[in-house]
């Protein structure tokens, strides 16, 4: 969330920016800052109010004392106005802060200098490739078609059990799930991450924090019994364990690590990339965040890409970098970098990672502030990374590194999969 006196003190150039976003609600942008406005002229009448309210009720108590009943009694029917007064007026600064809150909420993040200009992912500006491409034996097979050949996953099956996309892992297939949620968290682990195990299903304030409400309200799993959404990312937990929290300037970073299943409805997703594993509404994934120093938080982010892209090396994937463009972008985000993966047998790029700096645009919603050395009170930074997502990296490994017979598997899972090919 966006502070309304960034806002109101720089007005034209957070719309230039904000128009990268697509964002072009300027009246918005006035609305905040005219309630804002009003909120500070009653807030300011208001405390005058109450300053008179208090002196009247002092002289009140001073002239009943020296017996002037008839000026006490004007005085307690000018108080009697003055409460009820001062009660209209914080009920309309209550509306007010409401209003200037509910706005800003529906106000994206300021993109970065950094993000280029563009409408869609043709726009992503490509920062370095990785890796070699694979050799593949003749008749070369997409993963879909892998999976049934050597029974690793029963889609039918997790149709029945609860429907499309829920995809039923089973045998070498599940191990390998398992193996690389292992083998992400342990190098996150040795990277410095504290690992996090988090509940899976969150509140509405928790989900307003990171900036899912209202932006992505359609594409998550919601509980109405119980007031709960499903998460989408384990970053939603882990960022809100600070939530309404002041940390020490010498806590920082705080550098954690989850796995999860994610949960996203993806809705209006159809056609062949969705087959198979590309998209499916259930999923596992690692995930890293950091509480940083707000002048840290872009080296923290350079550190952050370049640990995902160990991952990626080390998994033996040929793979490309990309920084979003405006239009590219999630509503919270001020800087991304995606992570895709060579899908060979698809003879296309699929997204395995987002690593992402949101500045103080999460922080302010959640208040999670430090205390610097001068005794400040202080907006943090918040990033957080796929460290990685599965689904698309189990479709790369799988295609990748298929051979005439059998699958082969990264050099980095051999241990924990007790052998060197998957089947």
């Amino acid at each position: 969330m966006l502070q309304v006196g960034l806002i109101r003190e720089h007005k034209a150039e957070v719309a230039e920016r904000l128009a990268l976003k697509g964002f072009t609600d300027k009246t918005l942008l006035d609305t905040v800052i005219s309630d804002d406005d009003a909120r500070r002229r009653l807030q300011s009448d208001n405390d005058a109010l109450l300053a008179r309210r208090n002196q009247a009720s002092k002289e009140i108590g001073t002239l009943m004392s020296n017996g002037q009943k008839a000026e006490a009694k004007d005085l307690k029917a000018e108080v009697a106005i003055l409460k009820n007064t001062v009660e209209a007026n914080e009920r309309r600064l209550a509306e007010l802060e409401i209003s200037i809150r509910e706005g800003l909420q529906r106000i994206p993040n300021l993109p970065s200098p950094l993000v280029p200009p563009g409408i869609g992912a043709d726009d992503n500006v490509e920062v370095r490739r990785g890796g070699a491409m694979p050799a593949l034996p003749e008749g070369a097979l997409p993963h879909w078609d892998l999976i049934r050949r050597h029974d690793l996953i029963d889609f039918e099956t997790g149709v029945k059990l609860t429907g499309s996309g829920f995809p039923l892992y089973k045998g070498r297939g599940a191990r390998l799930q398992r193996a690389l949620i292992q083998y992400f968290l342990d190098a996150n682990t040795a990277a410095g991450y504290t690992e996090y195990m988090p509940p899976y299903l969150v509140n509405e304030a928790s989900a307003h924090s990171t900036g899912q409400l209202p932006d992505k309200e359609g594409q998550m799993y919601y509980m109405p019994a119980d007031a709960l959404y499903l998460i989408p990312t384990a970053e939603v937990p882990v960022t809100n364990i600070y939530r309404d929290e002041i940390v020490k300037e010498s806590d920082l970073p705080i550098r954690m690590t989850a796995h999860s299943p994610c949960f996203r409805r993806e809705a209006g997703s159809f056609g062949k990339e969705v087959r198979g594993l590309n998209r499916v509404h259930q999923f596992d994934k690692v995930e890293i965040v950091e509480i940083v120093h707000p002048d840290k938080s872009y080296e923290v982010l350079d550190r952050m890409v370049a640990h995902v892209e160990g991952l990626v090396a080390a998994l033996g994937l040929p793979y490309r970098i990309l920084r979003l463009c405006g239009g590219d972008m999630s509503f919270a985000s001020a800087l991304t970098y995606d992570f895709e993966v060579w899908s060979a047998a698809q003879g296309r790029w699929l997204e395995v990672s987002s690593v992402s700096n949101f500045e103080a645009f999460q922080t302010n919603r959640m208040k999670l502030r430090y205390r610097d050395a001068e005794g400040r009170i202080r907006l943090a930074h918040s990033l957080n990374g796929s460290a990685l997502a599965l689904p698309r990296i189990v479709a790369a490994i799988l295609e990748n590194y298929q051979m005439a017979e059998g699958i082969g598997l990264p050099a980095v899972l051999h241990s924990y999969m007790g052998s060197d090919r998957l089947v």
